[in-house]
């Protein structure tokens, strides 16, 4: 290389060009040439890599390779072999102008170390991405690590290179960067903040992408979609997009449904208000009358066999039903209820099955009705609970009893 630019220089002096011009043409024409040949070398080995990489994800059964060049990493190498060229071959172009020299060199350590984040970043989004394709590890928040990981790569990329750019030591500079770390945290503190939730939140699996929650605090019911440093993102219901800052899953309540999603059914909780003024005693006529019901032919014959038992052998007097044991319509209603959810085909009876009466309030008794429907899916929990309801609501009149509603304009008239 020294002989070459020495001939082509003595060259220039022949044909009676100044030294000094001679000098700066030299440099300038063997510095294109440079550029020339590392462009064409880059050229060469990206397409050798490439396809290098290209047949071996072919043949092997593993999509990591495949991952490998979708995120650029054959490219990004490819640039190495070039740069160590360009690196080998500036000081011998530059060797007349010493004071351009320092900044070329410096502007190659600069690119060096643009080259070996570009590089590791597209490693970390190849790892990023293989990760995701695995079943135990897919709905993980993974992008945290990794933005956390790059967030503190280019931060001492960026500080090293202002060190190469000033001649001050990396040690020193460094060390002077603890008189602004105030700031630095003041700059950061979302994102810190967002890592450490992020950390929790894996480490306590309170969240995982996938999962529905409902977030009353920020509008959000619907399925998370994403979880990154900066936010967690949920796609609600009506197919809008809500984001929440990380760190509100640690310091507020919401509610995760991933409980519901993966037992064997979703629950039924819902109270009927039945009047109170309608609940009394049933005489045997009326007894009768519901032996009728199929559900509860059997459960009234033999209650009713135990209760006459009962008050013939305390010589109980009836002619007065609140004297002794009797059966009520809203008991007698409950029991039916009971029945129902049992000979239901929608209603897992593998889980809770009860109907209870709660405390009266001033619009009736509540008579709640708590379930488990086999069919989790939100359209058919709906049709299901809708389906017993129905039914329930349409069976009170078979019981004497009645639901509670407040006056409207056709009760007055």
């Amino acid at each position: 290389m020294n002989s070459l630019k020495k001939r082509f220089f003595d060259y220039l002096i022949s044909v009676g060009i100044d030294e000094s011009i001679a000098k700066y043409l030299d440099a300038f024409v063997f510095f294109l040439g440079l550029l020339i040949v590392i462009f064409l070398i880059d050229f060469i080995i990206k397409k050798i890599i490439l396809q290098a990489f290209t047949q071996l994800s072919n043949r092997t059964k593993t999509n990591f390779d495949d991952l490998l060049v979708t995120n650029k990493v054959p490219r990004n190498i490819a640039h190495i072999i070039p740069f160590i060229i360009a690196l080998e071959f500036i000081p011998n172009i530059f060797e007349d102008f010493p004071d351009f020299e320092i900044r070329v060199e410096k502007g190659l350590q600069v690119f060096a170390i643009l080259l070996t984040l570009w590089v590791v970043r597209s490693l970390l989004n190849t790892l990023k991405d293989y990760l995701k394709t695995l079943p135990r590890l897919k709905d993980k928040p993974i992008d945290s690590y990794i933005q956390v990981f790059m967030i503190f790569a280019w931060t001492i990329g960026v500080f090293s290179a202002i060190a190469i750019m000033t001649g001050i030591p990396f040690i020193n500079f460094i060390t002077g960067m603890g008189a602004i770390s105030a700031v630095v945290l003041l700059v950061f503190k979302d994102t810190i903040l967002g890592f450490v939730a992020s950390i929790q939140v894996a480490i306590n699996d309170m969240v995982r992408i996938g999962d529905w929650i409902t977030f009353e605090k920020y509008g959000a019911d619907g399925d998370v979609i994403e979880i990154n440093l900066a936010t967690v993102k949920v796609q609600n219901f009506d197919k809008t997009i809500t984001t929440i800052p990380p760190y509100a899953l640690i310091s507020d309540s919401f509610k995760n449904w991933r409980g519901m999603t993966t037992s064997e059914g979703r629950r039924i909780k819902r109270a009927l208000l039945i009047k109170q003024g309608g609940v009394k005693y049933l005489s045997e006529a009326e007894i009768t009358d519901l032996k009728k019901i199929q559900l509860l032919t059997d459960y009234l014959e033999n209650r009713q066999a135990d209760i006459d038992s009962y008050n013939n052998a305390h010589n109980i007097d009836k002619s007065i039903l609140l004297n002794g044991r009797n059966l009520t319509n809203l008991g007698v209603f409950r029991k039916y209820i009971d029945s129902y959810l049992n000979n239901h085909s929608a209603v897992n009876k593998d889980m809770m099955i009860m109907a209870r009466q709660l405390a009266p309030t001033t619009q009736g008794i509540p008579l709640e009705i708590y379930a488990f429907s086999s069919d989790k899916r939100w359209a058919n929990y709906e049709y299901i609970m809708s389906d017993i309801f129905d039914h329930l609501i349409a069976a009170l009149s078979y019981f004497g009893l009645e639901i509670f509603e407040l006056p409207s304009n056709s009760t007055f008239k």
